[in-house]
């Protein structure tokens, strides 16, 4: 046996509490009886009264009330194989992992920040399939496109500045590397987000987004960071805090460069959006931009579809109520 909605166990409380009311209620009519009336006058009041009756209707009640929760959690036995198929559009995440992603001008840093909106984005997919690409000096695709949620998320989790050993930041061969990501089929489906300061150390990243505007595929650009800049804190190997600086022993500071990023998003018909504390972006993105695109089938296979049993407690419980409201609880009429 299986059941659909085991949350609605919770109302079996509401099932003991009428039962307890009922008790309460039958108890302190026969204390009131025994308190306030005299023992002959209490006989003659309740002279067609039948207790057994009384207590016999409140089971019945309380019965009616636990079959109608076992309906509620929808019982279910027996299945048939049914073809399911699932429609959805594919987004490819590009993740910049570079050291400047440790700046803590976003918190609790730019990277677990990141990481933190990426999750909550995958709350409100629905069939759509997703990948993972991380990058610094070079990229990596870490999860291919899926529907596996579970999957994408302990990729997503593992991310970390030491994921790519080369450093520096090339946000051109990571975004050859989601275009060559996506199969070849139609592009209206097809998204890439990409997640960065925008200080790009090599490369050609415009050469990089008309390729994907060739390709019919937009770039949504998301620009953590500030203008300001902010000073990256690195942990060594002891657990000390230290400020990481360049080769010629100045402290290194990054900058948001939104310029990049929204000429980036401009050539592909996409969007950027500034990330702030409140408001990452992707949300924006997805309800304003991606929900709208077309979609497609995108996997088709058999699953168990269980039967609904929910009829027969149901049904009990109608019976029970019916046997409650025509029973009376007065003793029946001796005849003369």
């Amino acid at each position: 046996m299986h059941f659909a909605r085991l949350d609605m166990l919770m109302w079996l409380w509401a099932v003991m509490a009428l039962g307890l009311l009922l008790a309460w209620g039958y108890n302190r009519r026969q204390k009131f009886m025994r308190c306030f009336a005299q023992e002959q006058l209490v006989s003659e009041i309740a002279a067609g009264f039948c207790p057994k009756k009384a207590k016999q209707k409140n089971t019945l009640l309380i019965l009616a009330a636990f079959f109608a929760v076992l309906a509620l959690i929808r019982p279910q036995w027996g299945f048939r194989w049914q073809e399911v198929k699932r429609q959805g559009i594919d987004i490819m995440i590009v993740i910049d992992t570079s050291k400047s992603m440790l700046a803590q001008d976003v918190k609790p840093n730019r990277l677990e920040r990141t990481k933190f909106a990426v999750q909550d984005l995958l709350k409100k997919l629905g069939g759509d399939r997703i990948g993972l690409i991380a990058f610094a000096g070079s990229s990596f695709l870490i999860c291919p496109l899926t529907v596996d949620y579970g999957g994408f998320l302990i990729s997503l989790n593992d991310l970390s500045v030491d994921i790519i050993p080369r450093g520096g930041t090339d946000i051109e061969e990571a975004l050859t590397r989601a275009i060559s990501g996506h199969d070849d089929v139609s592009s209206k489906h097809k998204a890439i987000i990409v997640i960065t300061d925008g200080d790009n150390l090599e490369g050609n990243p415009i050469a990089a987004a008309e390729k994907a505007k060739e390709k019919g595929i937009k770039v949504y650009t998301v620009g953590i960071g500030s203008a300001e800049g902010e000073l990256i804190q690195m942990r060594g190997p002891s657990g000390e805090i230290f400020f990481l600086k360049d080769s010629a022993g100045n402290f290194v500071k990054s900058r948001l460069n939104e310029g990049l990023l929204k000429q980036i998003a401009l050539i592909t018909s996409g969007i950027y959006v500034k990330a702030s504390g409140s408001q990452f972006g992707l949300d924006l993105i997805y309800e304003r931009e991606l929900s709208s695109f077309e979609k497609r089938e995108i996997t088709a296979k058999m699953e168990k579809k269980y039967y609904e049993r929910f009829q027969f407690p149901l049904g009990i419980a109608v019976i029970l109520l019916v046997f409650e409201t025509c029973m009376s609880r007065r003793k029946k009429l001796e005849s003369s």
